[in-house]
């Protein structure tokens, strides 16, 4: 199944496998006279023969394939759970063809899904335990009732408007928590850092500045200065390209901190021997300086957390949750170190780039060209230590790996519908009332079939055919999953504190 706008063809992509189509892959209307690629493009690619009707046919049987396996044969209708809710509005009443917007009725019954359920406790848990502690110096976390404590930055605060204000997630006020796009979804609530802290601050008798501003710098400067801690916070935010933020169409244009976040940084770190760096960041950022910074003492990478972000980022700063989180990409020094940049610019609609690092890309890439990071891949630290003893690798006997290549060949693909008779049987029912926008197979007067592509003879032989050598049981070549080796250690904690270790293992032998 294509994403939208991602099928750029009628007959390569039938012929290469797609089976279904996000409807609008065009947003007008081709050579064929349709507004699809298929749909009636489709039907005159078929009745013209360049997509032979067995095609069309596997594409029918593999989508009602999954319908069945939801609901099986003799399922009544009215056991299925009707759909409750619209992703279009979060209004109760609204379209049921949004496109169209047409057929008003009730589209959203506002279930609550986190009804009875543990879903604040476990998206907490989740939040804290992934949260990277790639700087402590001199054991500055965790905080123990500090007599005095600024929070600093507008990332530590709520959005003045609301978790929801812009529409998928498409702005960067206060705490970012989630990114932007239309796989986002809305917070039913969303706990700021500040949030959290002024609760635990107020409890223990904590007092408390704030500066919620990324550009009040003199304001930074003097909260900072003269508290037993300064926590600054600062972001840095990307999505779908869509929606644009700050220039930045999709993809972050740099790999430094949003809104002045650096500066902000700088400044409160030139004043505060206990500056905190908490970081909410879609991927790395340019922490070499901080990482050096004598007046940085701990820095915290909590990426997006979601609804329980400040309640996440609490339970670490107060040692609740031990930090076991461990980086998921490498933090260069610099941006040019990764080997590869951005298409910023392109005079075509389609343009391309020609990343040819193979399997060269992150950590492999600094092991092969010997860079040294600011951070590594798999780099975290916790608030205790551990030892690793007793290290033993036994080799198990097993076949050298080797494409598996079935015996025999598949059946003939088979053909289960027709195709034949006069245009006038493939046109919509004189009585049919089309919904606007909407993607339908008839053909209409006017309509014609797709240039027609030279393919080798094979693209459309439905004749018995080999295995593919990747074949094999479900999840592909029973070798993959053949033991090779058994590694055991025994792991210690040498600390004064519970914890939780994450072993790694990491193969030193460049493929050729």
């Amino acid at each position: 199944m294509s994403d939208w706008g991602a099928q750029h063809t009628s007959v390569l992509s039938a012929l290469a496998g797609l089976d279904m189509a996000m409807p609008g892959d065009l947003f007008g209307t081709s050579p064929t006279g349709y507004n699809s690629n298929w749909g009636g493009a489709l039907t005159e690619a078929i009745l013209a023969g360049q997509i032979p009707q067995w095609r069309l046919d596997d594409m029918a049987v593999r989508i009602m394939a999954a319908y069945f396996k939801v609901h099986p044969e003799g399922t009544e209708t009215e056991e299925r759970v009707p759909i409750n809710f619209s992703a279009w509005t979060q209004e109760t009443y609204g379209p049921a063809y949004p496109s169209a917007n047409m057929s008003w009725e009730v589209v959203n019954k506002h279930v609550d899904v986190m009804r009875g359920g543990e879903h604040a406790a476990l998206i907490r848990e989740i939040g804290s335990k992934s949260i990277v502690l790639l700087k402590n110096k001199g054991g500055a976390l965790p905080l123990k009732k500090p007599a005095s404590m600024a929070i600093i930055g507008e990332d530590a605060f709520d959005n003045a408007d609301g978790p929801n204000a812009c529409v998928d997630r498409g702005c960067n006020n206060g705490t970012l928590a989630m990114g932007w796009g239309s796989g986002t979804s809305e917070f039913p609530y969303l706990v700021s850092p500040f949030t959290a802290l002024y609760s635990k601050t107020s409890r223990e008798g904590t007092d408390l500045s704030i500066v919620t501003s990324n550009f009040d710098l003199e304001v930074a400067r003097e909260a900072a200065a003269g508290v037993s801690v300064a926590l600054v916070f600062a972001n840095a935010n990307a999505g779908e390209n869509y929606i644009s933020i700050e220039d930045n169409a999709g993809d972050r244009q740099n790999m430094t901190l949003w809104k002045g976040g650096d500066v902000l940084v700088r400044t409160v770190a030139s004043v505060q021997p206990n500056t905190i760096l908490v970081l909410h960041t879609v991927g790395p950022v340019l922490l070499e300086e901080y990482r050096n910074h004598p007046n940085i003492t701990a820095i915290l990478w909590a990426g997006l957390p979601g609804q329980e972000s400040g309640n996440s980022l609490l339970d670490v700063l107060y040692g609740v949750v031990s930090p076991q989180g461990r980086s998921p990409f490498t933090w260069a020094k610099d941006p040019a170190d990764y080997g590869v940049d951005l298409l910023y610019t392109s005079a075509s609609r389609s343009p391309s780039q020609d990343l040819n690092g193979g399997l060269f890309i992150d950590y492999r890439h600094f092991d092969a060209e010997s860079i040294e990071p600011s951070y590594e891949f798999g780099f975290g630290l916790g608030y205790t230590t551990f030892s690793y003893s007793d290290l033993e690798i036994e080799g198990r006997p097993g076949q050298p790996y080797e494409a598996y290549r079935p015996p025999g060949k598949t059946a003939e693909a088979p053909t289960y519908g027709r195709a034949n008779g006069s245009r006038e049987e493939y046109m919509a029912p004189p009585d049919f009332e089309p919904v606007p926008k909407h993607v339908y197979s008839f053909l209409k007067e006017g309509g014609k079939a797709p240039a027609d592509v030279k393919l080798p003879e094979e693209a459309r032989n439905g004749a018995p055919q080999g295995f593919l050598p990747a074949g094999g049981a479900p999840g592909g070549n029973p070798g993959l999953y053949e033991v090779i080796y058994k590694v055991s250690a025994k792991i210690e904690n040498n600390g004064d504190v519970a914890g939780t270790e994450i072993p790694q293992l990491v193969s030193c032998k460049h493929p050729p």
